[in-house]
């Protein structure tokens, strides 16, 4: 048991000294080593973006050159414009998204916690989990209209689950030795979540949170492109049926910037996340 231990510490320090070896741990470090291997790539992509319809290989009407998009995403940006509809998008996820972990922890900590309860609300679980939310978007609309109330639902609806599932499966990760040991200390069932069960599923929730996240921004931009008069999403649509190419292809590149800038910033906070689930102060030892 004593040779289990040590091993166990001296795993435990290895992974924390080649965490520690960059500012933002050896992920960030990865991230950096891939994105400056990918960039010619990228380089040529957009090269044959700025080409290919000045050589006539895509009709620029449908397909502008790249300088001809960023001198009209600059236009926008002056203006306010762009800075007005990523707001409005911005603002229906992120309500969408803080209701969704409003509902989905507190719900999955207790199914993952109390076998009954779980059991009791299975199957409603997986009959909604297993329905696109693109499918319920007209239920939706027709219920709460075509107004705010009907995006912040979508939103809701598609990043609900992924905190719910993930919350669950990390309730049940927790190494059972650990919960006996902390009963058989008296611990109560509330410091028993504080101390031991949401330590220990931190890192699983914030994998649920990365995919909620995205999931809440991808609904609001196709609500808005069926059924609003603001947003990134609308500004995509009208611009698209107005053959307006280049601000089409401006708010695309806009979403794009969110999407990577969002992904960075998750992958930073989970690997926050385990850090305090590792340290002796997150997990309550």
């Amino acid at each position: 048991m004593a040779y289990l231990t040590d091993k166990s510490q001296r795993e435990s320090r290895a992974f924390e000294f080649w965490r520690r070896r960059t500012p933002l741990s050896l992920l960030t470090a990865g991230q950096t080593g891939t994105f400056i291997i990918g960039l010619p790539l990228m380089l040529l992509l957009l090269a044959l973006w700025e080409i290919a319809p000045r050589a006539g290989l895509l009709n620029p009407i449908f397909f502008p050159p790249l300088s001809v998009v960023l001198s009209t995403l600059a236009a926008m940006t002056t203006s306010g414009e762009l800075s007005r509809h990523v707001g409005i998008s911005l603002n229906r996820a992120a309500t969408g998204f803080v209701l969704a972990v409003a509902v989905g922890v507190p719900l999955g900590l207790a199914m993952g916690r109390y076998a009954l309860f779980e059991k009791i609300t299975d199957l409603l679980v997986q009959t909604l989990r297993n329905t696109s939310q693109f499918a319920l978007l007209p239920v939706f609309i027709l219920l709460l209209g075509i107004g705010e109330a009907s995006k912040i639902a979508i939103t809701f609806y598609a990043a609900v689950f992924f905190l719910l599932i993930n919350t669950i499966v990390g309730v049940k990760s927790v190494d059972p030795l650990l919960l006996k040991a902390a009963r058989s200390m008296g611990t109560s069932d509330w410091n028993l979540f504080r101390k031991v069960i949401l330590p220990s599923a931190v890192p699983s929730i914030v994998a649920g949170a990365r995919l909620g996240v995205k999931a809440s921004l991808m609904s609001v931009i196709a609500a808005e492109m069926l059924a609003a008069q603001s947003g990134i999403g609308f500004l995509i649509q009208h611009s698209s049926l107005m053959l307006e190419t280049d601000r089409m292809y401006a708010g695309i590149l806009v979403l794009t910037a969110i999407g990577l800038a969002l992904n960075y910033v998750l992958v930073a906070i989970d690997s926050r996340a385990a850090r305090w689930r590792d340290s002796p102060a997150g997990g309550g030892a």
